[in-house]
């Protein structure tokens, strides 16, 4: 049975919505019948997401609401859950997948360090902080589906302001999955979307072609909603040259056992890096 908030007729909100992982997220959310509002910065590529997601909405135009958002602007956070609310009477399932990679250096920019820290860390902040309430208040089964990085569990040295961005996304994720999952009568859950190689413009590095090694972020995307329909916390994309036994550590582990702690939690992060540890020696 498909969760309530990724069935017709729900309300899916996705920041970084016009591009990359984030549009094909839009793209397959309106294709399952839920009505979609892309949250970006404003632009040409916003007003083309929203004109391509229309074409795919059961009710066309009437289901896609595209906002201009700076979602490391609190007030824009604010105005955009009220422009949600407005339109579609609320949110069933909220993405915080924003995100930016200038690239930085520990001793670098401080702009650098400023600007990735306010839209990958604290643009899930108060995506989560401004429409968890509401959601909550709304009483209807919901999700919230952060976008994180292996980056922020590996930590590779080259890019630490994106490192340090993704590991505190993941710390934040899992106070707000314990967070909901203890709140009495909680209908919403939170997970933490971990993809891998995927090519988007954010990975791309300037080139053309996808290499073989990477994802589509269609194929990034329909993962995401398998594990979610699963009801896994961690949604962790394997690589395509990587054995799916690697996952099977259970690295999509279920969100209940976080509460419970089983296995204790100093083991299944040990687990956790080893695993990551054996992966980046393959890669």
């Amino acid at each position: 049975m498909s969760h309530p908030a990724l069935s017709s007729g729900a309300v899916a909100v996705v920041t970084g919505g016009a591009s990359g992982i984030g549009l094909a997220a839009a793209r397959h959310f309106a294709e399952r019948g839920l009505k979609v509002v892309i949250a970006d910065l404003p632009g040409e590529k916003l007003e083309a997401a929203a004109a391509d997601v229309s074409g795919l909405a059961r009710g066309g135009a009437a289901d896609v609401l595209a906002v201009a958002t700076d979602v490391s602007r609190l007030a824009d956070i604010e105005r955009l859950e009220a422009e949600v609310a407005a339109r579609f009477g609320g949110t069933d399932l909220l993405m915080n997948n924003a995100g930016v990679q200038p690239g930085s250096a520990l001793f670098g920019p401080l702009a650098n360090w400023e600007k990735v820290m306010a839209v990958n860390l604290w643009g899930v902040i108060h995506g989560a902080r401004v429409f968890g309430p509401k959601m909550l208040a709304r009483g209807r089964p919901g999700l919230i589906v952060n976008t994180g990085s292996k980056q922020g569990i590996t930590t590779p040295p080259g890019d630490p302001a994106y490192n340090v961005s993704k590991a505190g996304l993941k710390a934040f994720t899992e106070a707000l999955e314990h967070e909901l999952r203890n709140t009495p009568g909680s209908p919403v859950s939170a997970h933490l979307f971990i993809p891998g190689f995927v090519f988007t413009p954010l990975a791309g590095g300037g080139r053309a072609e996808k290499p073989a090694g990477a994802w589509t972020a269609d194929q990034t995307v329909a993962f995401m909603l398998e594990r979610l329909e699963a009801g896994d916390f961690y949604i962790l994309c394997p690589d395509n040259d990587v054995p799916r036994a690697l996952d099977e550590k259970r690295i999509a582990w279920a969100a209940g056992d976080i509460i419970e702690n089983r296995p204790p939690l100093s083991r299944w992060h040990k687990d956790y890096q080893d695993a990551f540890a054996a992966f980046v020696k393959q890669a």
